[in-house]
């Protein structure tokens, strides 16, 4: 019977690292803004914000290791010391906007976000925070990008783009509740809505007539909740690299909303907080093998200076209850908060 495969030993926090599916990366060779390096040589780790500032970092180290134990416990903010950038009154009214909106013609749907925020020890590393989010909220696209400058922690369930050659895959992810009992008609609206601007998005990168969409509305179980996910592939043109592919789809349509022009306009109005790497992208590319992962920047915290920081949103659409849709952003963000804020050290 083989031996069960060991986790490395303890290393410093400090020390610039990525983990993704199973693999470590360690040795930081250089770091770029340049989204064309992705198809040149080596092993990535790719940060985008949602205002599109990109952080990839190469490592010469990569080897396939479960993540490492911390050299510290985790130490999370207190629960109730957390804020957001809008209050539940500034958030019913921002949908009550958005269903105006739409009544006028203007749009869809729109993805209404806000960040929350708490005070952070300087001792708490992100790979403590991994380490939680682990075995509290496991995820299939979890992942860990500690470089200079750029400190995420993602828990993300949801595929923006996965590349291998010249197939491209987007896993779309829209409709929330806590139970598929509980799912409305308005999420297999939102989710039918944002399949249609994927396939848009990739028709402008992919072989014509190689738009597919091979997976509609199916349900996947996550913690505390459950999702309508469907799947759109792709094959793309010769001539597309990965800075041609992010800029036809970028940012996500599931978080931004359709048309998209005109979702992103109102977003710009109406949310008073950079979403940062929140709805941007998270992941891996691998250049050498041509294949990469990136997922879309949701259940994701992030360092801001002396903060900890993390998102939650929910998708508009003319059938939206303005309260049901703050409920549906506390109901994302309970749990990983309750996982991040976690027990504090007894006082001595």
């Amino acid at each position: 019977m083989p031996s069960p495969a060991r986790r490395p030993p303890p290393i410093s926090d400090p020390e610039p690292l990525a983990h993704f599916a199973g693999r470590l990366a360690t040795g930081l060779r250089d770091v770029t803004s340049d989204l064309s390096a992705l198809d040149s040589s080596g092993f990535w780790a790719v940060v985008g914000t949602y205002e599109g500032d990109w952080t990839l970092a190469r490592f010469d180290d990569v080897r396939d290791a479960p993540l490492p134990s911390p050299s510290t416990p985790w130490i999370g903010p207190d629960r109730d010391a957390w804020i957001s950038s809008m209050d539940q009154g500034a958030y019913v009214g921002a949908v009550k906007a958005i269903r105006d909106e739409i009544a006028a013609g203007e749009v869809y749907q729109v993805n209404l976000c806000r960040v929350l925020s708490a005070p952070i020890a300087s001792q708490a590393e992100p790979l403590a925070l991994a380490a939680r989010l682990r075995t509290g909220n496991p995820a299939p696209y979890a992942g860990l990008v500690n470089v200079p400058g750029t400190r995420v922690v993602t828990a993300s369930p949801e595929l923006f783009l996965r590349r291998d050659g010249r197939t491209v895959t987007s896993e779309p992810i829209k409709g929330t509740a806590r139970t598929e009992e509980e799912f409305l008609p308005k999420d297999t609206a939102e989710n039918i809505m944002i399949v249609d601007l994927v396939r848009n998005d990739l028709a402008r990168v992919a072989e014509i007539g190689s738009v597919e969409v091979p997976a509609l509305l199916r349900v996947e179980p996550h913690p505390g909740l459950v999702h309508l996910v469907s799947t759109v592939t792709a094959e793309l043109t010769a001539d597309v690299g990965w800075l041609e592919l992010v800029a036809a789809t970028f940012p996500a349509g599931s978080i931004t909303g359709a048309p998209k022009s005109s979702a992103l306009r109102i977003i710009d109005e109406l949310e008073n907080a950079p979403r940062g790497p929140y709805c941007g992208a998270v992941g891996w590319v691998d250049a050498d093998r041509g294949v990469g992962e990136l997922a879309v920047g949701i259940r994701t915290f992030w360092w801001q200076d002396d903060r900890l920081c993390f998102g939650t949103g929910a998708g508009i659409t003319w059938g939206s209850d303005p309260q049901g849709e703050w409920d549906e952003t506390e109901l994302k963000a309970a749990r990983l908060l309750a996982v991040a804020s976690g027990p504090r050290p007894a006082a001595q």
